[in-house]
């Protein structure tokens, strides 16, 4: 009787031995020959990527630099038939001053537009630093700008870059181009940008602490350096700069002259990029250089280089994983030997699609096949049931909340309680009267388009989104997953939600199509957030005086004058959490409907300027309250 039993319970236990061996086996196995293929083929493409970085980062510099003075080009060459046809000149200067200063202040890249006749006199407008516009005059330019020799122009030049222009306020590229009148050259339009402005886009692709990225004029002199403050090799050279590479202080630079040049880009080579090895202060470093033309009358070399430990590094590490998967390949073919071929098809199978279920990816879930064995075909149909049930589930939920949620521990992180919370709210402008001359299908359409911004530029920060009203939409942050910067996560989702927006309205005017404006609604403060409902209705949602706040933000922001593309407006609540904010502008109490006591209003700018401060907020008051 006891040897029926226990012959009854081995008989219970050996698929679910099988099951639990060979999947380890399986996983033992995938993660070693994966490893392992995958070191190999690093090793033999090591130099190919590294290839394609130095060739990509290298472009990118270019094209950034490309589009920032085409930008400056594009300026004079549009101002040109102004002056050509005589719209534009010293016969009605201030007027010429005035379109000047609206062509400058439009235009960011642009430091200076100044014309200067054939008798000498000149006129313009230059922007100093701290963004103040003053006038130039043949007799009192502004302060540190000497007038400079422009360049030699014929009636048929093309916009044509004079040289690196140095004044006690900086360095100056500029770009020149003919006034013609009668087939007679009777002035020239000059457009020069300050060579600070570079400084965001060279900052924008260092890449960190083992990276330096360096601008070189044509003379060779170090007009831009990303470390400058701080060297990969030690000290600071910013008070020395513009000098020539050999004297800026930087020992990587100043062994260029022993650059040895490496074989193994010739990639990069074909393509203008030489990349070479340095050694500079008993440090060895990957130096790349390419040459672009175009800006100056003579050429500049941009460049950047890294530490050589950063691919030696890469080296090892690959060598290290290479012996830890062939170690895992042969602990894995011996314990999986006999039982591999008879359940590793299927628990692969099992494996591939429970991770894409893991990460809620259920478009890309393949049911799993039926099997001939009794317990995996139960958890084939299982596992299928389970995708379409959670398929249906995510048509009605979010997925970043489902995974907040389940990351959390789901039952008790979907509790209701009160907690501080940061509250978006919006709202597309006439969308009613915009819906009556559009079909069903359109408007679902519109509607879908303008959420998936929404949704897009909420999730991108980390926030929930709530529910759609209308063509509204309620997203919230600071749960389910605690965070402290909740009020700068929702200012920044305004921001991305009012940046894609325009670039929707640009594609709709470019197709015909009517463009909308926008009001966004902030508010922080406590609100109610988790499961509420009854029986099996449950939503998780957020309800309180913060929610209506919002909502009474968003109504408010009909109050603003003018017609602006993006509204936003902001309490103080959220304002006073974010104190690095400059690009906002207070507007006073308002009493919002619903509510006792007043609340103080800021309107923040929905695209600002880079560095821009408090006086150069794009925004517009509010004239009345609601």
């Amino acid at each position: 009787m006891a040897k029926m039993k226990r012959s009854k319970r081995h008989l219970k236990w050996p698929l679910t031995t099988v099951v639990g061996v060979g999947f380890g086996a399986f996983v033992a196995i995938a993660i070693g020959l994966v490893l392992g293929l995958s070191v190999t083929a690093n090793f033999r493409n090591t130099f190919s990527l590294l290839n394609d970085k130095t060739i990509l980062s290298t472009q990118v510099l270019e094209t950034q630099l490309l589009t920032h003075f085409r930008s400056v080009e594009n300026a004079v060459v549009g101002l040109k038939p102004y002056f050509d046809d005589g719209t534009l000149g010293f016969d009605d200067a201030e007027r010429t001053l005035a379109d000047l200063s609206i062509a400058l202040k439009s235009n960011k890249d642009i430091s200076t537009l100044a014309v200067t006749g054939g008798d000498g006199r000149r006129i313009g407008v230059y922007r100093a630093v701290n963004g103040k516009l003053w006038r130039i005059e043949t007799d009192a330019p502004p302060p540190g700008m000497d007038v400079q020799e422009l360049p030699k122009l014929t009636a048929d030049s093309p916009p044509t870059w004079g040289q690196i222009v140095r004044y006690d306020v900086g360095l100056f590229a500029n770009v020149s181009v003919p006034l013609v009148r009668g087939g007679e050259v009777v002035g020239i339009l000059t457009a020069a940008s300050s060579m600070e402005d570079l400084a965001a886009i060279v900052s924008a692709q260092d890449e960190g602490r083992d990276n330096t990225i360096f601008i070189l004029a044509g003379d060779g002199e170090v007009i831009m350096h990303s470390d400058a403050g701080q060297l990969q090799t030690g000290g600071d050279i910013r008070d020395k700069l513009p000098a020539r590479w050999q004297e800026a202080g930087d020992p990587v630079l100043a062994a260029m002259v022993d650059a040895e040049r490496l074989d193994e880009f010739r990639k990069a080579a074909d393509l203008g990029i030489d990349v070479s090895f340095v050694e500079a202060g008993g440090e060895e470093f990957i130096m790349m250089k390419a040459v672009i033309g175009g800006y100056s009358d003579k050429p500049w070399v941009i460049g950047q280089y890294y530490r050589g430990a950063t691919v030696s590094r890469e080296v090892k590490r690959l060598a290290g994983s290479m012996f830890v998967g062939v170690g895992a390949l042969i602990i894995s073919v011996l314990i999986a030997f006999w039982i591999g071929r008879r359940v590793a098809r299927p628990l692969r199978k099992l494996a591939v699609q429970s991770e894409r279920v893991g990460s809620l990816s259920l478009n890309e879930v393949d049911p799993l096949p039926r099997s001939r064995v009794a317990e995996l075909d139960q958890v084939a149909v299982a596992f299928n049931s389970m995708v379409e049930g959670l398929k249906a589930m995510n048509t009605y939920v979010p997925r970043s909340l489902f995974i907040k949620l389940m990351r959390l521990g789901g039952g008790n992180a979907a509790e209701a309680r009160e907690a501080e919370l940061t509250i978006l709210f919006t709202d597309i402008v006439g969308f009613t009267a915009l819906s009556e001359q559009k079909s069903a299908e359109e408007t679902a359409r519109l509607l879908n388009d303008h959420f998936a911004i929404l949704v897009e530029a909420v999730e991108g920060e980390g926030g929930t989104v709530d529910k759609f009203l209308g063509d509204g939409m309620l997203a919230f942050w600071g749960a389910p997953d605690a965070r402290p910067d909740h009020a700068e996560a929702a200012v920044k989702t305004a921001r991305r939600i009012a940046v894609a927006f325009h670039k929707a309205n640009e594609t709709a005017a470019a197709e015909g199509r009517p463009q909308m404006r926008l009001r966004i609604g902030i508010h922080t403060g406590l609100a109610v957030v988790g499961n509420v409902g009854a029986l099996d209705r449950w939503n998780y949602t957020v309800v309180g005086d913060t929610v209506n706040a919002a909502e009474r933000l968003q109504t408010l922001g009909k109050e603003v004058e003018g017609e602006p593309e993006v509204t936003i407006l902001a309490s103080s609540n959220t304002v006073r959490q974010i104190p690095s904010e400059r690009h906002l502008r207070p507007v006073g109490e308002h009493l919002l409907r619903g509510r006792s006591g007043a609340m103080e209003v800021f309107v923040l700018d929905p695209f600002p300027v880079a560095g821009a401060g408090e006086d150069q907020a794009q925004s517009v008051p509010v004239t009345a309250a609601e």
